[in-house]
Protein backbone atom coordinates (compact mmCIF):
# COMPACT_ATOMS: atom_id res chain seq x y z
CA UNK A 1 0.00 0.00 0.00
CA UNK A 2 1.77 3.45 -1.22
CA UNK A 3 1.84 6.35 1.45
CA UNK A 4 -0.79 7.99 -0.85
CA UNK A 5 -3.20 5.00 -0.73
CA UNK A 6 -2.98 5.07 3.09
CA UNK A 7 -6.73 5.67 5.00
CA UNK A 8 -6.35 8.58 7.71
CA UNK A 9 -7.39 5.59 11.11
CA UNK A 10 -9.37 7.73 13.49
CA UNK A 11 -10.38 4.95 15.19
CA UNK A 12 -8.86 1.07 16.28
CA UNK A 13 -11.24 -1.21 17.28
CA UNK A 14 -9.33 -4.38 19.16
CA UNK A 15 -10.21 -7.64 19.90
CA UNK A 16 -8.71 -8.93 23.33
CA UNK A 17 -7.95 -12.43 23.75
CA UNK A 18 -5.03 -13.39 21.37
CA UNK A 19 -4.88 -9.82 20.29
CA UNK A 20 -4.64 -6.89 22.96
CA UNK A 21 -3.38 -9.45 26.03
CA UNK A 22 -0.82 -11.96 26.27
CA UNK A 23 -1.40 -16.02 26.55
CA UNK A 24 -1.70 -15.47 30.05
CA UNK A 25 -4.24 -12.57 29.69
CA UNK A 26 -1.97 -9.94 31.22
CA UNK A 27 -1.26 -6.24 29.31
CA UNK A 28 2.23 -5.54 28.82
CA UNK A 29 3.53 -1.99 29.53
CA UNK A 30 3.96 -1.50 25.76
CA UNK A 31 0.12 -2.56 24.79
CA UNK A 32 -0.91 0.40 27.71
CA UNK A 33 1.75 2.89 26.56
CA UNK A 34 0.47 2.27 22.81
CA UNK A 35 -3.15 2.87 23.59
CA UNK A 36 -2.18 5.92 25.69
CA UNK A 37 0.06 7.23 22.40
CA UNK A 38 -3.43 6.73 20.27
CA UNK A 39 -4.98 8.83 22.48
CA UNK A 40 -2.04 11.42 21.67
CA UNK A 41 -2.58 11.04 18.26
CA UNK A 42 -5.58 12.03 18.07
CA UNK A 43 -7.27 8.39 17.23
CA UNK A 44 -9.99 6.70 19.46
CA UNK A 45 -9.80 3.11 20.96
CA UNK A 46 -12.33 0.66 21.30
CA UNK A 47 -12.28 -3.19 22.49
CA UNK A 48 -14.52 -6.06 21.69
CA UNK A 49 -14.70 -9.11 23.11
CA UNK A 50 -16.52 -12.70 23.58
CA UNK A 51 -16.11 -12.09 27.24
CA UNK A 52 -19.39 -11.47 29.28
CA UNK A 53 -18.66 -7.14 30.73
CA UNK A 54 -17.07 -8.07 33.39
CA UNK A 55 -14.36 -10.16 31.84
CA UNK A 56 -13.61 -6.94 30.38
CA UNK A 57 -13.62 -4.35 33.56
CA UNK A 58 -10.04 -5.05 33.86
CA UNK A 59 -8.86 -2.94 30.96
CA UNK A 60 -11.08 -0.33 32.05
CA UNK A 61 -8.70 1.85 33.91
CA UNK A 62 -5.21 0.92 32.95
CA UNK A 63 -6.05 1.44 29.62
CA UNK A 64 -8.57 4.51 29.83
CA UNK A 65 -11.00 3.22 28.19
CA UNK A 66 -13.64 5.90 27.29
CA UNK A 67 -15.76 4.68 24.71
CA UNK A 68 -18.05 1.57 24.78
CA UNK A 69 -17.38 -1.95 25.60
CA UNK A 70 -18.55 -4.16 23.15
CA UNK A 71 -19.01 -8.14 25.23
CA UNK A 72 -20.25 -10.93 23.99
CA UNK A 73 -19.28 -9.89 20.21
CA UNK A 74 -21.43 -7.21 20.56
CA UNK A 75 -24.67 -9.07 22.19
CA UNK A 76 -24.28 -6.83 25.07
CA UNK A 77 -22.59 -2.96 24.99
CA UNK A 78 -22.02 -1.02 27.88
CA UNK A 79 -20.34 1.92 29.64
CA UNK A 80 -16.96 1.66 31.48
CA UNK A 81 -19.21 1.42 34.53
CA UNK A 82 -20.33 -1.56 32.70
CA UNK A 83 -24.15 0.32 32.36
CA UNK A 84 -26.08 -1.49 29.42
CA UNK A 85 -26.31 0.95 26.58
CA UNK A 86 -27.27 -1.89 24.22
CA UNK A 87 -27.98 -5.48 24.32
CA UNK A 88 -29.18 -7.83 21.47
CA UNK A 89 -30.58 -11.15 22.68
CA UNK A 90 -31.04 -14.73 21.52
CA UNK A 91 -34.78 -15.40 20.82
CA UNK A 92 -36.01 -17.30 23.62
CA UNK A 93 -37.54 -20.24 21.57
CA UNK A 94 -33.79 -20.94 19.81
CA UNK A 95 -32.08 -21.38 23.39
CA UNK A 96 -32.61 -24.95 23.91
CA UNK A 97 -32.45 -26.21 20.24
CA UNK A 98 -28.98 -24.51 19.84
CA UNK A 99 -28.32 -25.96 23.54
CA UNK A 100 -29.28 -29.68 22.15
CA UNK A 101 -27.61 -29.23 18.76
CA UNK A 102 -24.22 -27.94 20.42
CA UNK A 103 -24.20 -31.18 22.94
CA UNK A 104 -24.84 -33.63 20.48
CA UNK A 105 -22.01 -33.05 18.99
CA UNK A 106 -19.97 -33.19 21.99
CA UNK A 107 -19.42 -29.72 23.33
CA UNK A 108 -20.00 -28.78 26.09
CA UNK A 109 -22.63 -25.87 26.21
CA UNK A 110 -22.25 -22.70 28.32
CA UNK A 111 -25.36 -19.77 28.95
CA UNK A 112 -24.08 -16.01 29.31
CA UNK A 113 -27.74 -14.73 30.63
CA UNK A 114 -27.40 -10.89 31.47
CA UNK A 115 -24.57 -10.37 33.87
CA UNK A 116 -24.10 -14.09 34.74
CA UNK A 117 -22.67 -17.31 33.06
CA UNK A 118 -24.37 -20.54 34.10
CA UNK A 119 -22.50 -24.09 32.77
CA UNK A 120 -23.54 -27.31 33.51
CA UNK A 121 -20.47 -29.24 34.62
CA UNK A 122 -17.54 -27.54 36.87
CA UNK A 123 -15.24 -29.86 35.47
CA UNK A 124 -15.36 -29.62 31.84
CA UNK A 125 -12.53 -28.11 29.61
CA UNK A 126 -11.75 -24.59 29.80
CA UNK A 127 -14.30 -23.79 32.45
CA UNK A 128 -11.60 -23.28 35.03
CA UNK A 129 -9.30 -21.03 32.74
CA UNK A 130 -12.32 -19.25 31.54
CA UNK A 131 -13.25 -18.06 35.04
CA UNK A 132 -9.27 -17.01 35.86
CA UNK A 133 -9.74 -14.62 32.40
CA UNK A 134 -12.97 -13.06 33.06
CA UNK A 135 -12.31 -13.15 36.97
CA UNK A 136 -15.74 -14.51 38.40
CA UNK A 137 -17.26 -17.99 38.72
CA UNK A 138 -19.72 -19.56 36.73
CA UNK A 139 -23.18 -20.97 38.36
CA UNK A 140 -23.60 -24.20 38.15
CA UNK A 141 -27.12 -26.07 37.00
CA UNK A 142 -28.79 -29.37 36.14
CA UNK A 143 -30.48 -27.78 32.91
CA UNK A 144 -31.01 -24.57 31.28
CA UNK A 145 -34.44 -24.44 31.82
CA UNK A 146 -36.24 -21.62 32.90
CA UNK A 147 -33.03 -19.70 31.96
CA UNK A 148 -34.06 -18.95 27.99
CA UNK A 149 -34.75 -15.30 28.40
CA UNK A 150 -32.35 -12.41 27.84
CA UNK A 151 -29.42 -14.81 27.02
CA UNK A 152 -26.67 -12.98 25.22
CA UNK A 153 -24.58 -15.62 24.50
CA UNK A 154 -24.09 -19.45 24.11
CA UNK A 155 -20.87 -21.54 23.56
CA UNK A 156 -19.95 -24.94 22.33
CA UNK A 157 -16.65 -25.78 23.86
CA UNK A 158 -13.99 -28.64 23.26
CA UNK A 159 -10.71 -29.42 22.56
CA UNK A 160 -11.71 -31.57 19.17
CA UNK A 161 -11.03 -29.72 16.25
CA UNK A 162 -13.43 -31.98 14.21
CA UNK A 163 -16.03 -31.54 16.71
CA UNK A 164 -16.42 -27.57 16.56
CA UNK A 165 -15.82 -27.72 12.60
CA UNK A 166 -19.02 -30.05 12.71
CA UNK A 167 -21.19 -28.15 15.17
CA UNK A 168 -20.22 -24.86 13.89
CA UNK A 169 -21.77 -26.39 9.81
CA UNK A 170 -24.51 -27.85 11.48
CA UNK A 171 -25.50 -24.44 13.58
CA UNK A 172 -25.16 -22.56 10.80
CA UNK A 173 -27.08 -24.58 8.19
CA UNK A 174 -30.33 -24.57 10.57
CA UNK A 175 -30.00 -21.34 12.83
CA UNK A 176 -27.53 -19.06 10.45
CA UNK A 177 -30.98 -17.04 8.97
CA UNK A 178 -31.61 -15.31 12.40
CA UNK A 179 -28.20 -16.44 14.80
CA UNK A 180 -24.43 -15.38 14.50
CA UNK A 181 -22.75 -18.80 14.67
CA UNK A 182 -18.56 -18.28 14.63
CA UNK A 183 -15.59 -19.57 16.50
CA UNK A 184 -13.95 -17.39 18.85
CA UNK A 185 -11.03 -19.26 19.61
CA UNK A 186 -10.15 -23.37 18.38
CA UNK A 187 -12.31 -24.96 20.85
CA UNK A 188 -14.98 -22.14 21.42
CA UNK A 189 -18.01 -21.66 19.54
CA UNK A 190 -19.86 -18.88 19.79
CA UNK A 191 -23.89 -18.41 19.16
CA UNK A 192 -25.58 -14.67 18.98
CA UNK A 193 -28.20 -12.41 17.70
CA UNK A 194 -27.25 -12.07 14.06
CA UNK A 195 -26.08 -8.39 15.52
CA UNK A 196 -23.89 -9.36 18.12
CA UNK A 197 -21.13 -9.63 15.75
CA UNK A 198 -17.95 -7.48 15.93
CA UNK A 199 -18.91 -6.34 12.16
CA UNK A 200 -22.05 -4.92 13.49
CA UNK A 201 -19.83 -3.81 16.47
CA UNK A 202 -17.93 -1.25 13.67
CA UNK A 203 -20.69 0.22 12.30
CA UNK A 204 -22.55 0.92 15.37
CA UNK A 205 -19.09 3.06 16.71
CA UNK A 206 -19.01 4.46 12.79
CA UNK A 207 -22.30 6.19 13.62
CA UNK A 208 -21.82 6.82 17.01
CA UNK A 209 -18.79 9.01 16.36
CA UNK A 210 -20.08 9.84 12.92
CA UNK A 211 -16.80 8.08 11.43
CA UNK A 212 -16.50 6.64 7.98
CA UNK A 213 -15.88 2.87 8.68
CA UNK A 214 -12.94 3.36 6.13
CA UNK A 215 -11.30 5.61 8.77
CA UNK A 216 -11.05 2.79 11.17
CA UNK A 217 -8.43 -0.07 12.10
CA UNK A 218 -9.35 -3.48 13.30
CA UNK A 219 -6.68 -5.94 14.52
CA UNK A 220 -7.45 -9.61 15.92
CA UNK A 221 -6.34 -12.82 16.04
CA UNK A 222 -9.87 -15.06 15.10
CA UNK A 223 -12.50 -16.21 12.65
CA UNK A 224 -15.22 -13.87 14.28
CA UNK A 225 -12.64 -11.30 13.98
CA UNK A 226 -12.92 -11.26 9.54
CA UNK A 227 -16.09 -10.02 10.30
CA UNK A 228 -15.01 -6.88 11.42
CA UNK A 229 -12.28 -7.23 9.16
CA UNK A 230 -14.88 -6.99 5.93
CA UNK A 231 -15.95 -3.82 7.57
CA UNK A 232 -12.96 -1.82 8.27
CA UNK A 233 -10.43 0.84 6.25
CA UNK A 234 -6.94 -1.12 7.37
CA UNK A 235 -7.10 -4.61 8.94
CA UNK A 236 -4.48 -6.17 10.87
CA UNK A 237 -4.39 -9.87 11.77
CA UNK A 238 -2.00 -10.72 14.48
CA UNK A 239 1.36 -13.50 13.40
CA UNK A 240 -0.91 -16.07 16.34
CA UNK A 241 -3.85 -15.98 13.87
CA UNK A 242 -4.51 -19.11 11.76
CA UNK A 243 -3.85 -18.81 7.91
CA UNK A 244 -7.28 -18.16 7.05
CA UNK A 245 -7.72 -15.07 9.37
CA UNK A 246 -4.36 -13.63 7.85
CA UNK A 247 -5.62 -13.65 4.47
CA UNK A 248 -8.66 -11.56 5.10
CA UNK A 249 -6.18 -9.21 6.89
CA UNK A 250 -4.65 -6.21 4.94
CA UNK A 251 -1.40 -6.44 7.07
CA UNK A 252 -0.14 -9.40 9.58
CA UNK A 253 1.74 -8.30 12.62
CA UNK A 254 3.89 -9.98 15.09
CA UNK A 255 1.93 -12.68 17.91
CA UNK A 256 0.49 -11.82 21.31
CA UNK A 257 3.69 -12.86 22.90
CA UNK A 258 5.68 -10.62 20.38
CA UNK A 259 4.33 -7.49 21.31
CA UNK A 260 2.12 -8.21 18.02
CA UNK A 261 -0.71 -4.99 19.36
CA UNK A 262 2.33 -2.67 20.20
CA UNK A 263 3.96 -3.06 17.07
CA UNK A 264 1.05 -2.72 14.94
CA UNK A 265 -0.33 0.48 16.85
CA UNK A 266 3.34 2.27 16.27
CA UNK A 267 4.19 0.46 12.53
CA UNK A 268 0.64 0.76 10.97
CA UNK A 269 -1.76 2.77 12.92
CA UNK A 270 0.03 5.93 14.15
CA UNK A 271 1.55 6.53 11.00
CA UNK A 272 -1.85 6.69 9.64
CA UNK A 273 -3.01 9.29 12.30
CA UNK A 274 -5.20 12.41 11.49
CA UNK A 275 -2.53 14.67 13.17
Amino acid sequence: MSDAARPTVRLLLADVDGTLVTADKALTERAVAAVRKLKVAGVLFAVTSGRPPRGMAMLIEPLELELPLAAFNGGLLVDRHLAVLEQHEIPRRSVQPVVELLESHGLDAWLYRRADWYVRHLSAPHVDREARTVEFAPTVVDNYNGLTDEVAKLVGVSDDPRAIAAATSAAQERFGDHLSVASSQPYYLDVTHPKANKGEVLLDLAARYAIKPEEIATIGDGPNDVLMFVQSGLSIAMGNAESDVKRAANFVTTSNAEEGFANAVERLILPRAPS
